[in-house]
């Protein structure tokens, strides 16, 4: 790796599209890797039956919209997506894959640990069902419900995740449905955005009163911006609007933290997603087992 000192902290342009950036060589130098933190499974499978599987939210949109007119050039993160489902799939576990409109999922592949093996498995496995998702409203109509198959719904980060998560009124059913069948939330980093449609239509949010863990608003409006990780301030923090609702967010830096509340687990960043998949993988089994 080049000596970070000398890497540019303006963001790299995205010749795709007008006036949208990629994070600049020097943040990708400090928040990317070639490999994770990964080192084994501790539930490999414990749920041998063909039922449960989790499904996965991901965003269909790739380009953000900042505050300053420019856009960056996101998704979601590929280590938050992948290091998750791969403990709770090793763990026998199926995944299906929705997006809003049923388009591909955009991932950030510059942050794609190109030599981490649990990962790249992961994403061979589910490539096909990346780039040709369910349609969210199609799974609301016809999968959700008492006998649903569902145990969980996993909500991966990047800065995609604030891309129309929040405004969906399927993303509004999925959570009241899951909320309603005691059903696991998975999240990390910006992937609570989705849980501010929870509150859609209600007096209040259905997440008043929870504790969980959410990217920092003070890096998305300060460093991020200062190594030009992002090109713009952007027009809403997820944290902040959280805290509206009335969730108590427990983490001020990002450090590798996970937290469990009721049936909601949630991480702080991309250094939380192996530990989350543990976490998640140890209470989807559990859960399976105290039903049997």
């Amino acid at each position: 790796m080049s000596d970070s000192g000398t890497l540019s902290r303006d963001p790299t342009p995205d010749q795709a599209e007008d006036n949208a950036f990629f994070p600049s060589p020097y943040s990708l130098s400090k928040y990317t890797s070639s490999k994770t933190d990964f080192d084994g499974v501790r539930h490999r499978n414990a749920y041998g039956g063909a039922r449960w599987k989790v499904l996965m939210i991901g965003t269909d949109e790739r380009y953000l919209l900042t505050g300053n007119g420019k856009m960056f050039s996101t998704g979601n993160h590929p280590v938050e997506m992948l290091l998750p489902l791969h403990h709770m799939m090793e763990a026998g576990f199926g995944a299906d894959v929705a997006t809003l409109s049923g388009n591909p999922v955009k991932l950030e592949l510059w942050a794609m640990p190109q030599e981490d093996k649990a990962v790249q498995e992961t994403y061979e496995a589910l490539k096909p069902q990346l780039k040709q998702p369910l349609k969210l409203s199609e799974v609301v109509a016809d999968k959700l419900g008492p006998e649903s198959d569902y145990i969980a719904v996993f909500i991966p980060g990047g800065h995609g995740a604030v891309i129309g998560l929040a405004e969906s009124d399927d993303v509004t059913r999925t959570l009241d449905w899951a909320l309603a069948n005691d059903k696991h939330i998975v999240t990390l980093c910006h992937g609570p955005a989705a849980l501010l449609a929870a509150a859609r239509g209600k007096d209040k949010s259905p997440f008043d009163g929870y504790s969980m863990c959410v990217f920092p608003d003070a890096l998305d409006s300060g460093p991020n911006l200062e190594m030009g990780y992002i090109p713009g301030p952007l027009r809403w923090l997820v944290a902040d609007l959280l805290q509206r609702q009335g969730v108590t967010v427990t983490n001020s830096d990002i450090t590798g933290e996970t937290h469990q509340d009721r049936k909601l687990l949630t991480g702080d960043s991309p250094l939380a997603s192996n530990a989350l998949g543990l976490l998640a993988a140890e209470a989807l089994v559990d859960t399976v087992r105290a039903e049997s």
